[in-house]
């Protein structure tokens, strides 16, 4: 049924493609962002790249070799990471924060309770983004963690959708006592054995870039300025602290519909992207919420029934930057934006892209 489709979509041509294309660059415009990078993979065809504007004024042209930061689409990197290493006996979904954090007590029963997969799967119980005022305020990560224990969580752990940043930290502050690193890890297990060749985790990882977009901050309505790379999240680099160009998040996609089964397996994909909790607020955000029928948190990945089609994803937002990344399993597609600026115009750029992908896609089907 997929080779069908394949084949049917691309007997169709790219015109509805262009179509979409053209409409970005219209919003781009009206939005004044300062410039953006996008692909559209299909399985069986040629990876489509768009790329517009520059990486700042007086700066250079967007490529395809731009690096962007990712900000949370860190936390699908995360999840798969985290897979790979409970694959390979290293980790495990069950082992508690206790564990992680051997040094920094959590109230109560908390510290057996509260897991690994919890803390990837955005449902440790705590408030919603506890913390990141700490995060954005410099504290340390240590600190940040401490001030977690101290907590009393709203819900039992598993029970309810809680997203956080900081606590992602504490991932990276388990692998440092194994005398490893989130860092290290990433590009051992994922980035150098798919070719990933721009990606990197940190802020030095960043600023070594060749080529890379800086951010831009709003300062008026449709106005930007460019703006520093800031470190604070990248202290917590599970959560939000991943770059990597288009060209590599293209190599990203084509690992997650299963074409680098010794780097991602079937398996891990399945397990990242298995509903765990509702989010039923997600259906009523600005640009999709008149396509979602349900939304669900898996594991570091948004699983989406995007007009009763499954899509998975996750969106991204740091100082400066936004980015979205989603496929479609069973379509064999995926999309991915990149923007060097904090624009609301990716809220409805992605959402309208699977909009005209599935009615495209159901117009040609066999």
């Amino acid at each position: 049924m997929l080779t069908l489709l394949i084949v049917s979509l691309a007997a169709n041509g790219q015109a509805w493609l262009d179509d979409y294309a053209s409409y970005v660059k219209r919003q781009a415009v009206k939005y004044n962002v300062p410039g953006y990078a996008f692909v559209y993979y299909q399985q069986g065809e040629t990876p489509k790249v768009y790329v517009f504007g520059k990486t700042h004024s007086g700066g250079e042209y967007i490529t395809e070799n731009t690096v962007f930061r990712l900000a949370s689409v860190s936390k699908t990197f995360t999840a798969l990471l985290s897979a790979k290493l409970v694959s390979q006996d290293r980790l495990n979904w069950e082992t508690p924060i206790e564990t992680m954090l051997p040094d920094i007590p959590f109230n109560g029963d908390t510290g057996q309770k509260l897991q690994l997969q919890h803390i990837v799967g955005q449902s440790s119980g705590f408030m919603p983004n506890a913390y990141d005022n700490l995060i954005e305020a410099d504290y340390s990560l240590t600190r940040v963690l401490t001030a977690l224990g101290e907590l009393e969580p709203i819900c039992a752990p598993g029970d309810c959708y809680t997203y956080q940043n900081a606590l992602f930290g504490a991932l990276d502050y388990y692998l440092i006592t194994q005398n490893s690193s989130y860092h290290r890890l990433l590009q051992t297990e994922l980035f150098t054995p798919m070719g990933m060749r721009t990606a990197s985790a940190g802020k030095g990882g960043l600023l070594a870039s060749e080529e890379w977009a800086r951010p831009h901050i709003a300062i008026a309505r449709n106005r930007w300025r460019e703006g520093m790379v800031e470190s604070n999240y990248y202290r917590f680099a599970p959560a939000a602290g991943v770059n990597a160009s288009i060209r590599d998040m293209t190599v990203y996609l084509q690992a997650l519909l299963g074409e680098f089964p010794t780097v991602i397996s079937d398996e891990m994909i399945n397990v990242v992207t298995t509903p765990r909790v509702e989010t039923r607020r997600e259906t009523y955000r600005r640009g999709w919420r008149e396509h979602l029928r349900s939304a669900h948190y898996g594991l570091g990945w948004r699983i989406y029934d995007f007009d009763g089609h499954r899509i998975n994803y996750h969106g991204g937002w740091v100082k400066g930057y936004r980015a979205d990344v989603a496929f479609a399993p069973e379509y064999g597609a995926g999309y991915v934006m990149l923007t060097n600026a904090e624009s609301n115009m990716i809220n409805t750029t992605t959402a309208e892209f699977w909009e005209r992908y599935f009615e495209q896609a159901e117009n040609t089907s066999p």
